[in-house]
């Protein structure tokens, strides 16, 4: 059998693997992308949370302490994310954390980032929205801002305004190609330049490649479209330059598991992990109270398929970003939506206990639930344990899976998740709007849909497992450009950063290939120009 090769081997398809992918293969290299999830277009988006529907293209992977929601499909996480595109504030890149110093590489600031955020700002493109843009939701966010004194803002989205719906169901894809996602510029650019994209194709490990002029060997499974085991079919590909982005929960599960192979990887490998700093809580809206206090009603014909509606995340407030303030005292308040149906899976944390009367009587009011997101600076304490045989987690059934990492929140986390907390209640609980319970699962702990930092960059080869320009230490060729290099939780929602970065990564990725004798042309212009 002639063995598989290419010259960049790209794994995952979410932002940091598409944006390496078009510029690679647009360059003249021969890429191929192995994405582990199905391939889907608006037409399979089905606006359902019935199993075998909406669980094809996301998972929810249960740790110890903690849950991750990430996308599973060609696309990855852009498919199924609520497209706040939000740049990191200035501090960020400043921060110390529990060490004393700066996590992030001294190269990396704000200002030496923003001329890649404006790169993937119009790329995808970014859509700086105004009031008329929000939602119900977000104006309930905004008016009890203003009577609390605070200031709240529109949210930039990655919509198409013009386009969207505002069905509410973004998390399952979008089916009028209105979010833009990876599938509408990166990834279909990448393909019209020579990229070879497969999905259901789950990488297990990198090891030395012993073909002349190839750097490692990628070995990978096939999956099963319908319950996403492994088949008999497996298979390996030689490259000369890998680019890993397969998530801050897969990419540190494949490095360890291929440690031994590699002859050894950086400690912070599989450390480091972050949430975010999320905090998800809900509001109890009484509804009577919304109308008298902020002036604000549902408006007719608020509904799509009889469901509440509105488009998630269009409102927030940046009053708590106070560069002069200290760590863990920082924070985003923003709005994601009114449900879209009961989630009989979740439930808010305290009292009313799960079962009696009064949880009965409160998701009886499932329809007034104002779901909010803070996202605060955290410790980075979470690790990854033993690995699994295959994957980067044992799938318990399509849609669920069971991780390998621990997250037990600091003193100083739980302090900023607090500070958060208090910041709504006052916003939210002022003279009765409602009530405000942070949100739980019995068996997770707490809840993110943006995991980052499990194989972080850095300048400490100690505390960090990537060089600043992304590449795996010790490892040339070997590159991280998911959210797993993202050293610090960011106070923002992570895409656009994780994307820029990845922009910004391009080129020393290309350098490296060039190194290994592929020709590449340089100052290839952005997908669509």
């Amino acid at each position: 059998m002639t063995a598989q090769t290419t010259d960049v081997l790209v794994i995952g398809s979410g932002f940091g693997g598409a944006i390496p992918a078009y510029y690679l293969a647009a360059g003249g290299a021969r890429v191929t992308v192995l994405e582990r999830g199905p391939r889907a277009a608006a037409a399979d988006f089905t606006h359902s949370m019935r199993l075998g529907t909406y669980n094809k293209i996301v998972d929810v992977i249960r740790g110890d302490g903690v849950a991750v929601v990430a996308g599973n499909c060609v696309g990855g996480g852009s498919v199924v994310y609520f497209a706040a595109s939000l740049r990191a504030p200035s501090f960020v890149f400043e921060r110390q954390g529990n060490l004393g110093r700066r996590l992030w590489p001294a190269s990396l600031t704000r200002a030496a980032l923003d001329p890649w955020y404006d790169r993937v700002e119009e790329a995808l493109p970014v859509t700086r929205t105004d009031w008329p843009d929000v939602s119900y939701a977000g104006g309930v966010l905004a008016a009890a801002c203003r009577r609390a004194g605070h200031t709240c803002n529109p949210v930039p989205v990655a919509v198409d305004t013009t386009a969207c719906t505002n069905c509410n169901w973004m998390l399952s894809g979008c089916r009028f190609d209105a979010k833009r996602s990876l599938l509408l510029n990166y990834l279909p650019a990448a393909e019209a330049h020579g990229a070879d994209i497969r999905p259901l194709h789950e990488v297990q490990t990198i090891t030395p490649s012993p073909l002349s002029g190839y750097r490692y060997a990628v070995g990978y499974t096939v999956l099963d479209p319908d319950d996403y085991s492994c088949t008999a079919q497996a298979g390996v590909v030689h490259a000369k330059v890998v680019v890993l982005a397969a998530g801050a929960v897969g990419t540190p599960v494949i490095l360890q598991r291929s440690a031994l192979l590699l002859g050894g990887i950086p400690a912070a490998v599989g450390r480091y992990f972050s949430g975010n700093g999320d905090r998800v809580s809900v509001a109890d809206i009484v509804e009577d109270k919304a109308r008298s206090l902020l002036g604000l009603s549902r408006p007719d014909g608020f509904a799509y398929q009889g469901l509440p509606v509105g488009r998630p995340i269009t409102a927030a407030t940046y009053d708590h970003l106070d560069p002069t303030a200290p760590e863990y005292s920082r924070f985003t308040l923003q709005q994601i939506y009114f449900p879209p149906l009961t989630n009989v899976l979740a439930q808010s944390a305290g009292s009313p206990a799960w079962f009696g009367i009064e949880k009965r009587n409160m998701r009886a009011r499932w329809r007034s639930w104002l779901t909010l997101l803070a996202m605060t600076e955290d410790d980075n304490e979470g690790t990854f344990g033993a690995v699994p045989l295959t994957g980067g987690f044992t799938r318990l059934a399509p849609g669920l899976g069971l991780g390998t990492v621990t997250y037990q929140p600091t003193s100083r986390t739980r302090r900023a998740w607090d500070r958060a907390d208090t910041a709504l209640r006052e916003i939210l609980e002022k003279d009765g709007l409602s009530r405000v319970r942070p949100w739980s699962e019995d068996v997770s702990g707490t809840v993110t849909a943006h995991p980052l930092g499990s194989a972080r960059i850095g300048d400490d080869p100690a505390t960090s497992a990537l060089t600043d320009g992304h590449e795996l230490r010790g490892h040339s060729g070997l590159f991280v450009t998911d959210g797993a290099a993202v050293p610090t939780s960011l106070t923002v929602n992570p895409s656009l950063t994780i994307a820029a970065l990845a922009e910004r990564a391009v080129a020393t990725i290309a350098t490296r290939a060039a190194d290994a004798g592929v020709a590449l042309r340089r100052d290839i212009p952005l997908p669509g120009r």
